[in-house]
């Protein structure tokens, strides 16, 4: 296999950013289709009469997670040399994904009978798949938009979408109710089929340009593919983000209630998102001074000991400078983790390694919410 043998080429000189919103909108389709999930899955479970199996169900759900992205990589990977990109593993899995959304939402809408109810679980585990087949795949397109020295700041976008979504949870929750889970899944459904038409169409259109195809100066890629390390970037970043999102809202609503007046507090986790989105292309310059490998283990270590030092304080001052530094942390953690395990693997195999990368960011918070069930 040589380096003709794809038309994707990572030789850019300037990010294209019809293609980085692009796969920015499916970026917020993929998060809010799984706040859905989040908030309706207890529910029907306990409509189907299935709560005895909450457990084996997150079992599942961490299996999938975790095995699925490596998978759906090698397909990716396969599709770029065979068919000139990876759009057809991604277009796959999107519409997989929106024909299960309808499924569900047809079925509740007209009232489910015993049948369905052992179908349900089914269509549980097909969604998750269908989610996990192309959401590697499509975010790894981000180093087709970006030249290496940029993904930092590209990634900079999509840690600012990803974040103002995940600030608006609450607003999103109410919506959700107020649709209902028919209207819902609909709803996310057509979201995640339209976000994910227009990052293929734009997609195409860069890949049929000239600037699309490979430099004829182009040599073949001997770097090895670090798997350990980019396992481990994910980890980092999957501890980083799910202790936060776990524990941090009854934590800091506690430690900080003497200043929030009781305030709930996963309105202080949506302030340390908004501050997080604001801080983030700020800080991909930094990353891109001081380099996204020390910039990681430097940012990696200094969550990790802010998250103890917030789980050990009591002094509300205390608290609240370190809520910050962790904040600021977590930011160029988030902007410099994929960027740097794109980096580090072979050309021929960026898709897997995304995959892998995904893989490790999904076993921290697979464990958390298993040992929750089970407690």
């Amino acid at each position: 296999m040589n380096a003709t043998a794809s038309i994707e080429s990572d030789q850019l000189e300037n990010i294209q950013w019809k293609q980085l919103w692009s796969l920015a909108a499916l970026y917020a389709s993929i998060i809010i289709g799984w706040i859905a999930y989040h908030s309706y899955q207890p529910k029907l479970l306990v409509k189907f009469n299935f709560t005895q199996f909450t457990v084996w169900l997150l079992v599942a759900q961490g299996i999938i997670l975790v095995l699925t992205p490596p998978i759906a990589g090698k397909l990716g990977d396969r599709f770029r040399f065979k068919q000139g990109h990876r759009l057809p593993i991604i277009s796959t899995g999107i519409s997989f994904a929106a024909m299960v959304f309808m499924a569900v939402a047809f079925a509740l809408l007209t009232n489910p009978n015993e049948l369905f109810r052992w179908i349900f679980p089914v269509l549980i585990i097909l969604w998750l798949i269908a989610m996990s087949i192309f959401t590697s795949p499509a975010l790894s397109t981000l180093e087709l938009f970006t030249p290496i020295e940029k993904l930092p700041k590209a990634m900079a976008v999509l840690t600012i979408v990803s974040n103002l979504v995940y600030s608006l949870e609450p607003v999103i929750l109410d919506i959700i109710d107020y649709l209902g889970a028919p209207v819902t899944f609909i709803v996310g459904g057509v979201a995640v089929f339209a976000s994910g038409y227009a990052l293929k169409k734009s997609s195409l259109s860069l890949f049929n340009s000239n600037e699309g195809k490979p430099k004829a100066a182009m040599t073949l890629d001997t770097q090895r593919s670090e798997y350990g390390l980019i396992l481990l970037v994910g980890i980092g970043l999957g501890l980083a983000t799910t202790i936060p999102f776990n524990y941090f809202p009854e934590l800091l609503g506690a430690k900080l209630a003497a200043i929030t007046g009781g305030m709930d507090g996963k309105w202080i986790l949506v302030g340390m998102l908004v501050l997080s989105a604001i801080f983030s292309l700020p800080i991909s310059n930094v990353v891109f001074k001081v380099g996204m490998i020390k910039t990681f283990w430097i940012s990696l270590a200094i969550s990790l000991m802010s998250i103890a030092l917030l789980f050990i304080l009591t002094n509300t001052f205390s608290v609240v400078i370190i809520t910050v530094i962790f904040t600021l942390a977590f930011t160029a953690l988030s902007v410099s983790s994929l960027p740097l395990a794109i980096s580090r693997s072979n050309y021929y195999e960026k898709v897997f390694c995304v995959g892998i990368f995904f893989s490790g960011v999904a076993i921290p918070n697979g464990i958390v919410e298993i040992s929750k069930a089970i407690q």
